[in-house]
């Protein structure tokens, strides 16, 4: 398989709606430490988010709620060290930017400073509103979430399908329509049936990152752990396993162990 050479030195904002006025998708995965995002980096990957996911597939918990700003804040720096070329955009974690607008504002300027992270993501619609004019309007490249948003998952009480009814759907449509207006640059869509996540990207001027949402985005999101298929109790319909990592980590784990217990590693050739 020939692997698509990058065209761009550098992946921006601009250079973010300028794909989706070309037509070319946007290809992004989520990275949380610098092994896995100098590798992603060198492949050729458009955006890297260091996500609230980091909860679930890094510190073992069930949701993402814990996560603090403290940690994202951290993993950034981490994945800076290694990213090059691709945008890096980090997750603002849950009541980061809730409380009110000068909080948000402050903690959305502590990620950019302290992490070099080049955007936010947050999760949410018009509440949003003019934290993100405000954002935007001081130099803060902001993206937006909607549809299953996991930090409200106490409120949904489930990870099912959003959307899916006429009323919610056009306030999902509505709310990319505000947050393209205070000037996203990206969206991601979670988990919302594929005709509302089609007509929703043909109708705003920002970029559409699909997760669960279709082929009809501007772009497309995993998790990173999810996609190499280090997750064996996790298989949900939109994953594609492009590898299957915990069952060859496994193997190599049981064959260092066997080599250990048989007294044949090291070797004097491994030796000093």
């Amino acid at each position: 398989m020939s692997v698509h050479a990058p065209e761009h030195k550098r992946v921006t904002t601009k250079t973010i709606l300028s794909m989706k006025h070309t037509g070319e998708k946007i290809a992004m995965l989520t990275a949380y430490d610098f092994l896995t995002a100098k590798l992603l980096d060198e492949a050729g990957i458009d955006i890297i988010l260091v996500g609230d996911s980091v909860a679930n597939v890094f510190q073992g918990l069930e949701t993402t709620v814990p996560v603090t700003l403290d940690e994202i804040i951290y993993h950034t720096k981490v994945v800076r060290r290694a990213v090059k070329r691709a945008m890096l955009v980090a997750d603002m974690p849950f009541m980061s930017y809730q409380v009110n607008t000068e909080e948000a504002v402050r903690n959305c300027g502590r990620v950019l400073k302290e992490s070099g992270a080049e955007a936010v993501k947050m999760e949410g619609g018009r509440r949003n509103e003019v934290l993100i004019r405000q954002l935007v309007e001081i130099g803060i490249p902001v993206m937006g979430h909607l549809g299953l948003t996991p930090q409200s998952i106490y409120k949904f009480g489930t990870y099912e399908v959003r959307a899916k009814d006429s009323a919610e759907a056009e306030l999902l449509k509505e709310d990319a329509r505000i947050l393209s207006e205070a000037g996203v640059f990206a969206t991601v869509l979670e988990k919302i049936p594929s005709d509302l996540a089609a007509e929703v990207t043909k109708s705003i001027r920002s970029a559409t990152i699909g997760i669960g949402a279709g082929p009809g985005c501007d772009g497309q999101v995993l998790v990173v752990n999810d996609m190499l298929g280090m997750n064996e109790q996790f298989h949900p319909r939109f994953v594609r396993p492009y590898a299957n990592l915990a069952k060859t980590m496994r193997e190599a784990f049981q064959a260092y162990i066997g080599d250990v217990k048989d007294n044949t590693f090291p070797t004097d050739a491994e030796g000093y």
